[in-house]
């Protein structure tokens, strides 16, 4: 099975049946069906070749999911694109890539036409709302993405063949490094995955989600896919600015399922009247990302009364998925993160590959269908943590006696900011490049809303001077929003080992 077929199954059951609500607009199955076949059928005639790379930059949920599926039907690997970007990362992901395609938002021009010229793998580029190509684009294959999606007469051609082994998703994640790395999906992972999830959320056509995670997001990806797949419906709204705005659309849709992160269930809880609202029609509620305190899982409990709570976790390299806490131990063990999904295999294991003890700390590996083929274009990365056991996903963790996990750390620097996994090196680099830095570190530091919130730990050359102001100026120059600092502490000197590594765990207790 291949992952459009999900979609040409339920159109063809239900054409009339709305998979997407935002704002004043209804797609239906049938509408976001024939919209992927036009762009399809536009990609076929140009001939790029199997298994080719369309890039997405958009953050329309049509334009997102029509082309997401008009690429896998034409045979190609979608690369969902960041919107939250700058020149630097746009241009890195599309070279790394090799994108042979790249589908964007008009509101994207500014960063098109200052990236297309040096983005030599693109053949083709299909931007919203634009008749004339963008300055850049040179002799690049153009189209106008909404004639594109607003045509339903493309046929039901024949398209190129491809595998269940296939790549169906390249999804860039940040590594220890900062340079991020491309996550290789095949579509037997993604199905797999997306099976799984149905059947422990019991998802079915009655389910309405509110998708408010975005789908180049691994965890917002699954949201989708899994929601597709039953027959149900996404309830777009993906800016958090107003969280009693989502709230009013959650009532007024009649959700049954909300799927966040620990910041999306933080922001809910202190900056809205969540109180002040009923939900008859929520089933469920799930949670991944990153790890929730049990503090916070007692307050949802409380203002969600009779409504599942799922805590979930996961990874990119998983397709997403890897366990799940039944609603119904969430009350004696907050603090887990349960137990394997359907068709997953979780141990722990020691540095040796044996397992560990009950009770003992060791890292999880996992085994399963859904683990990636590993990471685009870097063999030595990809035997690092795909081996003989399984995937090694870096994550310290003990057992109970009675099966369940429960994560003690991460063995990686990764800060999780939101619903984003940053590595602090490409900050640091950033950093580093004002002529008044010596010296520089970052970490994550608890954050009630964020996770983790950035602090960038910075010695300045001997004489020199430099103000926080200063330095945040720089970053918002050179990064995206979600990567810049919210606080700069500035220290004389970087605690050290005796080696010469930064030790950061001592960064994070350094008072501001």
């Amino acid at each position: 099975m291949l992952i459009p077929d999900f979609l040409i199954g339920r159109a063809a059951r239900n054409p009339d049946r709305n998979v997407l609500l935002y704002g004043k607009n209804r797609i239906t199955y049938g509408r976001l069906l024939a919209a992927a076949r036009s762009l399809a059928a536009w990609l076929d005639d140009l001939g790029l070749e199997p298994g080719f790379r369309g890039a997405l930059l958009t953050d329309e949920p049509f334009e997102y999911l029509a082309s997401y599926f008009g690429i896998l039907l034409a045979g190609g690997t979608v690369v969902g694109l960041n919107t939250q970007t700058s020149d630097r990362s746009l241009l890195y992901t599309l070279q790394d890539s090799e994108a042979g395609l790249l589908v964007a938002n008009r509101k994207f021009f500014r960063h098109l036409q200052r990236v297309l010229p040096f983005a030599g793998s693109l053949a083709a580029v299909a931007v919203t709302g634009s008749r004339e190509p963008v300055p850049g684009a040179g002799n690049l294959e153009y189209e106008n993405l909404t004639r594109l999606l607003e045509d339903d007469t493309a046929p039901d051609r024949i398209l190129p063949y491809r595998s269940p082994c296939d790549l169906a998703q390249i999804i860039y994640t940040s590594g220890t490094t900062g340079r991020p790395k491309g996550v290789m999906l095949r579509h037997v992972n993604l199905v797999a995955n997306t099976r799984s999830i149905i059947e422990y959320l019991r998802l079915g056509e009655n389910d309405r989600v509110m998708a408010v995670l975005p789908f180049f997001y691994s965890y917002g990806n699954s949201v989708m896919l899994t929601h597709i797949a039953a027959g149900g419906s996404l309830v777009v709204n993906q800016s958090f600015m107003y969280p009693n705005v989502i709230l009013q659309q959650m009532v007024e849709h009649r959700v049954t399922g909300f799927s966040g992160v620990p910041s999306s269930y933080a922001i809910l809880l202190s900056r809205s009247a969540i109180e002040t609202f009923t939900f008859p029609d929520l089933r469920y509620i799930t949670q991944a990302g990153a790890a929730m305190s049990p503090a916070l899982v007692h307050k949802l409990k409380k203002v969600f009364p009779g409504v599942d709570i799922f805590i979930m976790y996961g990874q990119t390299e998983a397709s997403a998925r890897l366990s799940y806490l039944d609603p119904g131990e969430v009350d004696k063990r907050p603090d887990s993160i349960g137990k394997a999904i359907p068709g997953v295999e979780l141990q722990l294991l020691g540095r040796d590959g044996r397992p560990v003890p009950v009770g003992e700390t060791g890292e999880i590996v996992a085994r399963g269908p859904n683990v990636m083929a590993g990471y685009w274009q870097r063999p030595e990365e990809t035997s690092a943590v795909l081996r003989k056991e399984g995937l090694w996903t870096g994550d310290l963790a003990r057992q109970d006696d009675e099966g369940f996990f429960y994560i003690v750390s991460r063995k990686s620097d990764i800060i999780k900011s939101g619903s984003h996994r940053i590595g602090p090196k490409e900050i640091e680099d950033t950093i580093a490049g004002h002529p008044a830095v010596h010296e520089v570190a970052v970490v994550g530091i608890p954050d009630d809303i964020l996770d983790e919130r950035i602090r960038a730990c910075v010695v300045l050359h001997h004489g020199a001077s430099c103000s926080e102001k200063e330095l945040l100026k720089h970053c918002r120059i050179e990064l995206p929003a979600y990567k810049v600092p919210q606080e700069v502490v500035f220290l004389e000197q970087l605690p050290k080992t005796a080696t010469g590594k930064v030790k950061k765990s001592a960064l994070k207790g350094v008072s501001t």
